[in-house]
This record gives C-alpha cells, sequence and structure tokens, in this order.
C-alpha cells in the first residue's frame, strides 16, 4: 500500500470515527483529533503495523477520548 492510499485509508477510518461520536452527542469532535488521540500512544514505540492502528481507531471508546482530551488540556495550562 502506498503512503497517500495508506493516509486516505486512516484518514477516512478517523473519519468515521469522528462522526460516530458525533452521533452520541459529542458534536465538535474531529478526525485530526481522532488520529492525534490514537497516534499519541506511538509516540514512545514508533508506528505499528497498520492493521493495529486500523484496531486501535475502531475500538476507541469516548470516554478514552474525553480523557485524551482532558489531559492534553491540563498538559498545555501547565507549562
Amino acid at each position: 500500500m502506498e503512503e497517500l492510499e495508506w493516509d486516505d485509508s486512516i484518514r477516512a477510518l478517523c473519519e468515521s470515527k469522528a462522526e460516530e461520536f458525533r452521533l452520541i452527542g459529542y458534536e465538535h469532535v474531529s478526525a485530526d483529533e481522532i488520529w492525534e488521540c490514537v497516534s499519541a500512544n506511538y509516540a514512545k514505540s514508533g508506528m505499528p503495523a497498520l492493521h493495529r492502528i486500523v484496531n486501535d481507531i475502531l475500538s476507541l471508546k469516548a470516554t478514552q477520548f474525553m480523557n485524551y482530551l482532558t489531559l492534553s488540556a491540563l498538559r498545555r495550562t501547565r507549562f
């Protein structure tokens, strides 16, 4: 899979997950925020295989996402 195809596929999955969250009431979720949340787990270990990334996006729970946003906001205000 070429990098452009890979990016498009991941972007589509993030859009899908953002839409899912909007349907359950989280109105201001974007695909970029979903990707930031999921990819934060890869900062230390590097990018995993595509199947793991897909699984991480599709299995992301709203509570995990909201915890990530809360911690990110706290980190920005502390420094």
